[in-house]
């Protein structure tokens, strides 16, 4: 049977079977990363991505347009992680900006959604590359836009959309060279459509029914340890919920709810969107907060925990452990230790990502306040750098994403954050993010550290060691299952059976006479005692540097290395 029409209840289902596609092929698209390295995580990201979304879609008491556009744009903004995942988010955000406004959905409103949607995730994008999701999703808007006048049925239109998408996707490896040598289309572009599939073999009867009590896996939160002091509580109750926005608040209303909270409670967090408004305050009078936020629009994912209470039932169970020790009761210790809540903020704050406890510890003694559990197999979201953020109270804080593939994560989550100045530090590796730690000076501008730290991170180059987990032929270098590889920040470094041989010759590539300093850090599956040997081979090749050798304890990667 033809669909002409799309109401809320039916546009719910069809998202959540896209969802359910896209998290079926997940591993598949993982498998499209073009390094055959074993972090390939594009299909991951976005499903995870997908999932927050699904997430606010499922706890919507009154399903309208409206709501579920709503749940839709704010739980895939929140849940982003990964480049695919961030982007993703962006063209689900300009798609349901477009619906929202419509009680039923058309061929006219479904081709001026897609239109909004490109339109949304290219301006989120910097420098927006060719021959990846955007094109895909770009071609598809063309057919959609193109087809719109011509009487086709929802179910027709779709499939022929898909069909343009599978088109462009097919000529991804002509626009992006690398792809054409690794054998490969782009895995996010694979992922949009397979999810647009998954909504229209559900239309066309080709899926099964939705089960609405699907699991939804929690995303790993930032990691932050969390003191608790038996000292008097100046405010009894954290309270926390978001406000849906009737429409956007402008900069003087949020800066006046800002003075509010401030006027009667602390620990105060404000992440604003066009559509919804975080709020956090430590306070006495939660009753208050509530009722001035309902000015801005409908209150929603309420919370409020009395502390004091919480406090004493702590102690309570942990008395016995506390015995003989200090009055304090610490999770797994963090970065650095977090100020007296009411201590006014200090000047500059520092996150960092990292996988591994040797980098984490790094970071700490470097001066980083938050670590941020995640690298190459687990890209953080956008709500993990908001939970770190939070937690740090400074007017700046200094964001380090040490990953490509989070940059764009911890961008969208500075530009939700309205209370306190965040700038991200676009670095790369961990080493990068080393060494713009190191190079940051208290005593200079905001502005004049943000410059210091990006040309410092700039001379970085690092090399990381793993193993291939399929064939390919991948720059220059005929690769095979188990080969061990050096990976470069550009490429393909070096190749080969021996992971210290490998390794001396990724490392020698990078060095040149202006090179001073080598460190080298060891992780899984390679010691100490490997890494000294890596260093006393990458002498004996002639390298004349100092090398220090130290424990990064990364998953993935046997060692990575950084020359400067």
């Amino acid at each position: 049977m033809a669909v002409n029409i799309i109401d809320a209840g039916t546009a719910k289902t069809l998202f959540l079977a896209g969802v359910r596609n896209l998290e079926a092929n997940k591993a598949w698209i993982d498998e499209l990363n073009v390094f055959p390295v074993p972090d390939g995580d594009t299909g991951t990201n976005m499903t995870m991505t997908l999932l927050s979304a699904v997430n606010e879609v499922k706890s919507i008491e009154q399903v309208s347009m409206e709501s579920l556009a709503k749940a839709i744009s704010r739980g895939s903004l929140r849940g982003a992680r990964g480049n695919s995942g961030v982007i993703t988010s962006q063209i689900l955000r300009g798609f349901t900006r477009s619906i929202e406004v419509h009680e039923k959905l058309t061929v006219p409103e479904i081709s001026a959604g897609f239109e909004r949607a490109v339109e949304t995730a290219y301006k989120a994008v910097m420098k927006p590359k060719e021959g990846t999701i955007l094109t895909v999703a770009r071609g598809m808007a063309e057919m959609a836009k193109k087809l719109a006048g011509k009487g086709l049925s929802i179910d027709e239109y779709l499939g022929k959309i898909i069909e343009e998408g599978e088109i462009v996707l097919a000529k991804t490896p002509d626009m992006l060279p690398v792809l054409k040598e690794a054998g490969v289309v782009d895995a996010g572009g694979q992922g949009l459509i397979l999810f647009m599939k998954g909504i229209h073999d559900y239309m066309t009867g080709k899926a099964p029914e939705i089960i609405e009590e699907t699991v939804v896996p929690k995303a790993p939160a930032a990691a932050a340890g969390r003191k608790i002091s038996t000292d008097d509580i100046k405010f009894g109750y954290c309270t926390e919920f978001i406000v849906n926005l009737e429409k956007p608040v402008s900069t003087e209303n949020l800066g006046k709810m800002k003075e509010f909270l401030d006027s009667i409670g602390d620990s105060i967090v404000l992440v604003a969107d066009d559509e919804f408004i975080k709020i956090h305050v430590h306070t006495n009078n939660p009753g208050k907060v509530l009722q001035k936020a309902l000015m801005f629009g409908e209150l929603t994912r309420i919370k409020i925990d009395n502390m004091r209470e919480e406090h004493r039932e702590l102690l309570g169970l942990k008395g016995a452990a506390l015995e003989g020790a200090p009055n304090v009761v610490e999770a797994e210790a963090p970065a650095k230790e977090e100020p007296a809540e009411d201590e006014p903020p200090k000047e500059y704050g520092f996150i960092a990502v990292a996988a591994g406890d040797g980098f984490s510890q790094l970071f700490g003694d470097v001066g980083v306040d938050k670590v941020i559990t995640g690298g190459q197999t687990m890209n953080p979201c956008t709500e993990d750098f908001l939970e770190a953020i939070e937690k740090i109270n400074a007017k700046t804080i200094f964001v380090m994403p040490d990953n490509s593939n989070i940059i764009l994560a911890a961008t969208q989550a500075a530009s939700m954050t309205t209370d306190k100045k965040i700038i991200v530090i676009p670095t790369k590796t961990v080493p990068q993010g080393i060494t713009s730690m190191l190079s940051f000076d208290p005593d200079l501008s905001a502005e004049e550290n943000e410059a210091n730290m990006n040309e410092m991170m700039s001379a970085v180059r690092t090399v990381s060691v793993t193993y291939s987990i399929r064939d390919t032929t991948l720059d220059g270098f005929e690769i095979h299952e188990g080969d061990i590889m050096a990976v470069g920040d550009k490429g393909i470094l070096a190749v080969g059976k021996d992971i210290t041989e490998v390794s001396c010759q990724g490392i020698m590539k990078l060095v040149d006479e202006d090179s001073g300093i080598i460190s080298i850090y060891y992780g899984e599956g390679y010691s100490e005692e490997d890494a000294n040997a890596l260093a006393q081979a990458v002498t004996a090749a002639g390298a004349e540097c100092d090398i220090e050798v130290m424990n990064g304890g990364q998953p993935v990667y046997y060692c990575v290395a950084a020359v400067e």
